[in-house]
């Protein structure tokens, strides 16, 4: 797919490769859905420059103390990789000018996060210029 740059974007994070299918999206704008892609920074940085209208919204926990924690309790990542998880994450808060809304996503309250995200996607049809979200 990355040869036939059937991608809209692609990246290497922590060792595995992860893509977005650019017909899919397409095929959703085209038919006026709504269309949630979840990617990194990096993946973000890459889609702003590709759809720059298109909306971005940066799930964060409440700190990143609070991160290292839920790591810590999930098992998933050897004591290296959750050294470098953090710092990644560290790095990517820095980042949070890229994206339009934050959402806090805090812990044992998944539906309060998903309520901020449809409010926010709620606010995004009610502009009276709305934006328009095109990929070629």
């Amino acid at each position: 797919m990355i040869k036939q740059e059937a991608l809209l974007e692609y990246a290497n994070v922590y060792g595995n490769w992860y893509g977005v299918p650019r017909q899919l999206v397409k095929q959703a704008l085209n038919n006026g859905q709504d269309t949630i892609i979840k990617v990194d920074i990096q993946g973000a940085a890459n889609i702003k420059k590709i759809v720059p209208q298109a909306v971005f919204i940066f799930l964060m926990p409440p700190s990143i103390e609070e991160l290292g924690i839920r790591l810590k309790k999930r098992h998933s990542e050897s004591s290296f990789d959750l050294k470098v998880r953090m710092q990644t994450a560290t790095e990517e808060i820095k980042q949070l000018s890229l994206f339009d809304y934050v959402v806090y996503s805090q812990w044992g309250e998944l539906g309060r996060a998903v309520a901020d995200i449809m409010a926010i996607i709620t606010a995004e049809k009610c502009r009276v210029t709305p934006r328009e979200v095109n990929l070629e």
